[in-house]
């Protein structure tokens, strides 16, 4: 998993149930995106949530899942000299 420690204590990360993130202090999870089918039955995945682009149409779930994640860690989950 991947974690960014901001100044002020703050840490983001994608959500996973691999570390204890209540260990670390209050939580606050807020959703990123939305993986949906769309009208042909083909998958999007929506990160207007925090304010990327929709990606797709994808054939398989686990192809738009695997975008979603790529693109939440290269342009959102970046550290803050990185900003």
């Amino acid at each position: 998993m991947q974690m960014v420690v901001h100044p002020s204590g703050r840490v983001q990360c994608l959500y996973d149930e691999s570390v204890d993130l209540q260990a670390l202090g209050r939580m606050r999870i807020t959703r990123a995106s939305h993986v949906e089918p769309d009208a042909n039955g083909t998958w999007i995945a929506d990160l207007s949530p925090v304010a990327g682009p929709k990606l797709g149409p994808f054939e398989c779930r686990s192809q738009a899942l695997r975008a979603e994640r790529q693109w939440l860690e290269q342009h959102w989950l970046i550290l803050p000299s990185q900003v």
